[in-house]
């Protein structure tokens, strides 16, 4: 076995939790393993996925779960030895790494394989068998060595996925486009019950479910993993993980919605919420292509961390839930008082701070990312019968400290390169990031990414959300539509593209671009394309 095919094979075996002495042969593997495993279904219907590459190599994930809803996934409680390898083309004429990992009933059967020993800043494609079954291929990519030359980066910036709202043909169009990855920013999952067939009325107008969650809302282990089966079923969200490699991050609705740190919305005591965070977190590792390096421990995930894309882009991703302070006002909207200004609450935590301060102010790329999951922006939205502006209490509007701590730092420093993207707020937003009160020059720029489902159809900009803050200097575009936006990061402009859905409810909606906004290297915010 050549160098880099054996290390490729160790670290996927290690991972998996098994091992290969010297010379290949087996030792220390489960007593129990299935070595042959026959099935009457197809075991790969949760699709491939890649994710978290490096120069040199990425995650490739499955699931075996040949009846995804069933107990199980339908599989036997045993773990079962899963066979991949990676080619350098599509044809798999050029494999160039191959091994075998494990899949364990305790991850509830998936499989994370840390590839490495590949070549930097190329495309490879991967697969999976298992018994005489194997999965439908996938693509993954390999990023630039640190500091090469790098010229452009395409990427798509999309989540909020509410599986009852709508088809996921934005994540078809997502695996259309030839990007070098995806940012899901959070909410892949929705962990509300079953609404039922009948009308309900969403932001004012009558909606009836175009699919149906399964049961109440989930709570334990096995509700989690369900949810997931059901989301991961669908053939577009599918292509689009087969597509490319995916940085990803959770938001709120993976585990509660509005859940910050050990407190939930409902106002359940933190000893008892840790277990049910615990089986959400578990859950939602064993449905991504992440690192060991974020399997949960003790009911937390490393999940801020970064990549660097040649001399052309650093990317810091964070994570605003497991670290943030409850929100103010009990989660009420409102205006801005002491407690939202308090200096005693954060957004980040302390060392998660440290760490993208020390980032941001180390890099020496063309421009500086920040991947995450709350809108930036500080917009005042005005009640439609007059009064008092009021502000997010969930987004950072709700962290007064933590914003005027990260934008002054940017400004402090003079970075002039620095673009934000994140989402949540199912609609898309393009603004400047000014600082507290508004005044002064831009200090960065976001693009918020709209949902792919959540909010249905939407009504464009016609609704009443959208004239209640209109008046936000900072704000050049909003729109209540589905969709993502795409990025196309050059050497000296930063080009986003508000991509919409003309109707998420009928399959096949016509995608077309709602506006598009350039970021120019050297002069901070957002200026019209």
């Amino acid at each position: 076995m050549t160098g880099p095919d054996r290390r490729s094979v160790l670290a996927g075996l290690a991972f998996a939790g098994g091992s290969l002495a010297a010379g290949g042969a087996r030792a220390a593997m489960p007593r129990n393993l299935r070595e042959n495993p026959a099935f009457l279904v197809p075991p790969f219907q949760l699709g491939v996925a890649s994710g978290d590459p490096s120069p040199d190599g990425f995650v490739i994930w499955t699931r075996l779960a040949p009846e995804p809803l069933q107990p199980g996934g339908g599989m036997i409680m045993a773990p079962v030895p899963v066979a991949w390898e990676v080619a350098a083309d599509e044809a798999f004429r050029a494999v160039v790494a191959k091994g075998e990992a494990i899949a364990h009933p305790e991850l509830a059967h998936s499989v994370h394989v840390e590839v490495s020993g590949l070549q930097p800043d190329r495309p490879y494609w991967y697969r999976f068998r298992c018994g005489t079954e194997r999965s439908l291929p996938g693509r993954g990519a390999t990023l630039p060595l640190p500091g090469a030359p790098k010229d452009r980066v395409r990427f798509a910036v999309a989540g909020c996925q509410h599986y009852e709202e709508g088809h996921y043909t934005a994540w078809r169009r997502i695996a259309e486009e030839p990007v070098d990855f995806v940012f899901h920013y959070g909410d892949y999952i929705y962990e509300g019950r079953d609404t039922g067939a009948g009308s309900r009325l969403m932001n004012g107008r009558p909606f009836s479910p175009l699919r149906r969650h399964l049961g109440d809302e989930i709570y334990s282990l096995d509700d989690y993993r369900r949810r997931y089966a059901l989301y991961k079923s669908d053939h577009d969200l599918q292509a689009a993980h087969a597509a490319a490699p995916w940085f990803v991050s959770f938001d709120d609705h993976e585990i509660d919605n509005n859940w910050a740190n050990d407190r939930d919305q409902d106002g359940t005591a933190p000893e008892v919420f840790a277990f049910r965070r615990a089986a959400a977190m578990q859950a939602y590792y064993e449905h991504m292509p992440l690192r060991r390096s974020s399997m949960p421990q003790a009911g937390h995930m490393q999940m801020f961390r970064r990549a660097r894309f040649g001399d052309l882009l650093d990317a810091h991703f964070l994570d605003t839930r497991q670290y943030r302070s409850p929100q103010a006002r009990g989660g009420k909207d409102g205006p801005i008082d002491a407690e939202v200004r308090s200096a005693q609450r954060t957004m980040l935590g302390d060392r998660q701070e440290a760490w993208l301060f020390e980032g941001l102010a180390r890099s020496d790329a063309r421009w500086q990312m920040i991947a995450q999951q709350v809108m930036l922006m500080q917009l005042a939205v005005t009640p439609a019968g007059g009064g008092a502006a009021g502000y997010s209490m969930d987004q950072w509007s709700g962290y007064l400290h933590s914003r005027e701590r990260l934008l002054g730092h940017i400004a402090d420093r003079r970075l002039t390169n620095v673009v934000t993207v994140s989402g949540d707020a199912h609609r898309h937003f393009a603004g400047d990031l000014l600082r507290d009160g508004g005044e002064g020059r831009p200090v960065a720029a976001e693009f918020l990414a709209t949902s792919i489902t959540s909010g249905s159809d939407g009504v464009g900009e016609g609704d009443v959300y959208h004239r209640s803050v209109a008046g936000n200097a900072c704000l050049k575009a909003i729109t209540d539509r589905r969709g993502y936006v795409l990025c196309d990061v050059t050497r000296d402009t930063w080009r986003g593209d508000l991509k919409v859905l003309d109707s998420v409810m009928r399959p096949d909606g016509r995608l077309s671009t709602f506006a598009s906004f350039v970021a120019e290297r050297g002069r901070p915010g957002l200026l019209r394309s």
